[in-house]
């Protein structure tokens, strides 16, 4: 077998001249909350998933894909940029307009830390956007000729920093919602608290009644890919898409509402899941139509775990709980990468990846030097993908750090180290899983495995030191519950 991937790297590497006669393109489909097993190729029985499952079939498949957090803007800032979220100070999803009261924007990011009397931990501030200096993946490739799209959510700042002012030169519904008004053309709220909820989704204009927002999304990529057919390009996808609210077109609804599933039931959000794959369909027939296939990659994933609130609106079973959390449901995602010619068909990999590796994969694929000035903490998987997941790129350990409260017991760091998983919660138990035996983590071995707890958290707090993390610090305010 090692001899064969051998052989299809060697080609692939002569193969490359293609590549460097006509450079290549990027698409990257970053969905919103999509889970682990949102995917028929991921092992669902219930989700209709053909044309993303060709991405598997005809790429590979990350079986441990990760989420650089367990909510969105996190991760969508770490994808932008190769930087763990705690390094950008990004730890938390930004809070839009709409959701903010009435509040303007401050002038700069917060830096004081906040609190309440019934909590005992004191947590760093979220930012209002993701700053300017930060390099994104955009900018990076739009200085080597390329032109650049952002489609979708966006979800890292206010109008200022929207993605046409981060390197997007197309801008078609990047804006601050974290969530879309409606799924459905024009896709707004008429009576709406907030403004921007009555006027719709930034620069996507509503154009046909009734028209599904992931439909258009997929068709606004498909302009652009003709637009740009001469050109290299960069394109972004992010669909609203599988965010609540959970809408779907009723025709489609009604073809799960009697199909059997083990685990996943739920009608509408099934046919959400398929709108995404609709999409996919799109971008795959007009690259093939217009003969760009061979030299364009797309990457497929998503932003966090799926939003399991007890099997629903989906199920992210065998992994255990869902978005927002410590567990594997929370930050264990699809990671698909398409690449025809280069990447052995089919190819599965073990290998541990997360969302910060897309940035510096895409710009070794592009011939791009990374950025000096500052550090980039995602790995190319280059030559991992040319090998069809064989080649080593030297990486053993994967960490996450989220110095919030959302659930109970508060604030969390993660490390992943081989199969061993510690989760140090800063105001509770430290728990302690082996993934190769116990990947649904029934299992807490922290008690009787105490120098494995001990050496991966102090691996873990030295690579947050390293990384400029803020950590959670005591509340002198805080009052014992009566």
């Amino acid at each position: 077998m090692k001899i064969q991937i051998l052989i299809l790297s060697l080609l692939a590497t002569t193969s490359i001249g293609r590549s460097e006669e006509k450079p290549l393109n990027f698409i990257l489909v970053l969905v919103d909350d999509m889970g682990w097993m949102d995917l028929s190729c991921q092992g669902s029985d219930f989700y209709q998933t053909p044309h993303i499952d060709r991405l598997a079939s005809e790429g590979i498949r990350f079986i441990n894909g990760y989420a650089a957090c367990a909510v969105c803007s996190p991760t969508r800032a770490a994808v932008q940029t190769g930087r763990h979220p705690h390094r950008l100070g990004i730890t938390d999803w930004i809070r839009s307009r709409f959701q903010r009261g009435g509040k303007a924007a401050p002038e700069t990011n917060p830096t004081e830390y906040v609190g309440a009397v019934n909590r005992k931990l004191l947590c760093p501030p979220n930012p209002f956007w993701m700053e300017h200096e930060e390099i994104t993946l955009a900018e990076a490739l739009r200085d080597e000729g390329y032109e650049t799209a952002y489609i979708g959510k966006w979800h890292l700042g206010d109008p200022a920093w929207f993605p046409e002012h981060q390197g997007f030169a197309e801008n078609r519904g990047g804006c601050d919602y974290g969530q879309p008004p409606s799924f459905f053309d024009p896709y707004n709220q008429p009576n709406g608290k907030h403004e921007t909820l009555r006027e719709g989704i930034y620069k996507l204009p509503g154009r046909e009644a009734g028209e599904y927002l992931t439909h258009r999304e997929g068709n606004e990529a498909v302009q652009l890919i003709r637009k740009w057919e001469k050109e290299p390009f960069f394109i972004q996808i992010s669909h609203y898409a599988v965010h609540t609210p959970i809408q779907a077109i009723p025709e489609v609804a009604k073809t799960y509402e009697n199909k059997p599933g083990v685990n996943q039931s739920n009608a509408k959000y099934a046919a959400m899941v398929e709108s995404v794959d609709d999409s996919m369909k799109m971008v795959m027939d007009v690259l093939e139509e217009l003969d760009l296939d061979d030299h364009t990659i797309i990457l497929f994933t998503s932003d966090n775990g799926g939003l399991d609130r007890d099997g629903n609106p989906t199920d992210n079973a065998p992994l255990r709980s869902g978005k927002g959390y410590a567990y594997e449901g929370g930050i264990r995602v699809p990671f698909l990468v398409r690449w025809p010619g280069m990447i052995p068909k089919g190819s599965i990999s073990e290998t541990p990846v997360t969302s910060v590796d897309i940035f510096p994969t895409f710009l070794e694929m592009a011939g791009v030097e990374l950025p000096r000035d500052r550090e980039i903490d995602g790995m190319s998987l280059l030559s991992h993908l040319k090998t069809g997941g064989e080649a080593d790129f030297g990486r053993n350990k994967l960490i996450w750090h989220f110095p919030h409260y959302r659930h109970d017991p508060g604030p969390y760091s993660i490390i992943r180290e081989g199969d061993w998983k510690l989760i140090k919660f800063w105001e509770g138990p430290t728990e302690l899983y082996n993934l190769r035996s116990d990947l649904s983590e029934e299992n807490n071995l922290a008690e009787s495995n105490g120098e494995k707890v001990e050496s991966l958290e102090a691996s873990l707090m030295k690579i947050l030191e390293k990384t400029e993390a803020k950590f959670p610090m005591f509340n002198p305010g805080y009052k014992e519950p009566k």
